[in-house]
């Protein structure tokens, strides 16, 4: 038993066997790791481990794997690619010594850019453990990760949203009411998303065009994509299909991911793939990720790590592969592993303050489940916490429902009050777009024309008139 995981409070000596046991223990409470059985026993315990790990070197997280190199391809990437000189500035601090050098004024965004590269998820999730919400909105505030594909995301200053038109028998009629809906709230910078019913390849390529044909349409700054599976996305490209963005939902674990049907080699073949095609005007940033605590839990992929440090790592794989966006499904996966709306916003903000700190464009679907102990005013709460620290964008669904998925987020008016209430912007190409096309009658006060531009007259009219007659 070595000493380094071991504690000694008052006449109690806490013993903890290995690095990924005082990471679970040190985690806030949460009922994924309640469930996985690695949670801390008492609030005194978990105090005790994040003592422990406080003390640790940072140097300890290239010392000791979490998942095996051997049997993680994961693990092999995060410790292959690490960069030892951009390391070297805080290589000699401990845990807690890296958590007060964070919250510091040398920590400002063009050195925490250089130490991106320095940097494992293992200590992003490490320090995140000791941190109050507080420090995590801080730090994360001072990272920028700018992206671009047909616009730019993620500069400071700026809030982007992704358009989520899903509808349950992906009814084209539907759909098109959900994109005018949208686009005349100011929605739809970071993407035009669908989560297709039916998944499979001609479905998907049907989307794809119809999302094509509306972006040149109205010659909107943004790009489109369907969430299908990359290998479905990659047929589709093959097929000539008017690919944006690939989608893939990612884990912290080569387990997990198998789990979904892929490995690194398929994501790196579709990246090249969509770079191919040359579809972005301001920017090659071809991906897009989502990921969510829980996820290799649910896989039983979590090799007896807790969900948070999982999640963390799934972030390495994101930023092995440049996405345009990332953002972690935080609240959809259920009440089993976040189980309130207290569980759901802390996870929210450790999300993306490690994703910012490894230099992944983070955003975040601001969500719950209807089983689950939280409402929408929990959901308010997160989203302007996230607006503070800078998060580069959130979703935007009719009504925060969304009828094909069945639980509930944010809606096009939510991101209208988080850009009010907090002094953000859309995307700049994004932002021009809906002045020249009249959508806003101030673009700078984010406030709506109280008429519908005559561009999108005629289609209001064909939707209504179908929408009567179908």
């Amino acid at each position: 038993m070595t000493s380094r995981y071991r504690h000694t409070l008052g006449t109690t000596t806490y013993h903890f066997d290995s690095l990924a046991e005082v990471m679970a223990k040190a985690s806030p409470a949460r009922s994924g790791d309640r469930l996985a059985g690695v949670i801390a026993e008492s609030a005194e315990e978990r105090v005790v481990a994040q003592m422990v790990l406080a003390e640790l070197p940072l140097k300890v997280f290239l010392e000791e794997a979490l998942v095996p190199y051997e049997d993680d391809e994961i693990t092999r990437l995060i410790l292959d690619e690490h960069d030892p000189a951009a390391f070297e500035p805080v290589s000699h601090l401990t845990v807690g010594d890296f958590r007060n050098w964070l919250l510091g004024d040398e920590a400002t965004p063009d050195a925490l850019a250089r130490l991106r590269p320095g940097l494992t998820p293992e200590m992003v999730a490490a320090v995140s453990k000791i941190m109050r919400n507080q420090d995590l909105i801080l730090v994360a505030k001072k990272c920028h990760v700018v992206t671009a594909f047909r616009n730019t995301i993620g500069q400071p200053g700026h809030l982007s949203t992704r358009l989520q038109p899903n509808h349950p028998t992906d009814d084209a009629t539907g759909i098109a009411a959900s994109i005018l809906d949208g686009l005349l709230y100011g929605n739809g910078d970071a993407v035009i998303g669908i989560n297709p019913a039916t998944d499979n390849v001609t479905q998907s390529v049907k989307l794809m065009r119809m999302l094509d044909e509306v972006i040149r349409k109205y010659e909107i700054p943004t790009q489109s994509c369907v969430l299908t599976h990359v290998t479905n996305t990659l047929e589709a490209i093959e097929s000539g299909a008017p690919v944006d963005l690939v989608f893939q939902s990612i884990g912290g674990t080569e387990a997990t991911n198998r789990s979904f049907g892929f490995g690194l080699s398929d994501l790196a073949e579709a990246r090249d793939a969509a770079l191919g095609l040359k579809r972005g005007t301001v920017g090659d940033n071809v991906m897009y990720f989502e990921t969510g605590q829980g996820s290799s839990l649910s896989a039983d992929a979590h090799h007896g790590l807790d969900q948070q440090t999982c999640e963390a790592r799934a972030y390495a794989v994101a930023r092995k592969f440049e996405p345009l966006l990332v953002n972690t499904v935080v609240g959809f996966i259920g009440p089993e592993y976040l189980f309130d709306g207290k569980e759901i916003i802390r996870a929210g903000l450790e999300d993306h303050c490690c994703g910012k700190l490894l230099g992944v464009p983070m955003g975040c679907d601001v969500c719950y489940t209807n089983h689950a102990e939280a409402d929408q005013n929990d959901m308010d709460n997160l989203l302007t916490l996230l607006g503070v620290a800078g998060c580069n964008f959130v979703m935007g669904i009719p009504g925060s429902d969304d009828i094909m998925l069945n639980y509930q987020t944010t809606s096009f008016h939510d991101a209208l009050y988080a850009r009010r209430a907090l002094g953000l912007r859309p995307a700049p190409e994004f932002e021009r777009w809906l002045d020249h096309m009249g959508v806003f009658e101030d673009v700078t006060a984010m406030r709506p024309s109280r008429e519908v531009p005559a561009a999108f007259a005629p289609s209001l009219d064909r939707i209504s008139t179908e929408a009567r007659d179908g």
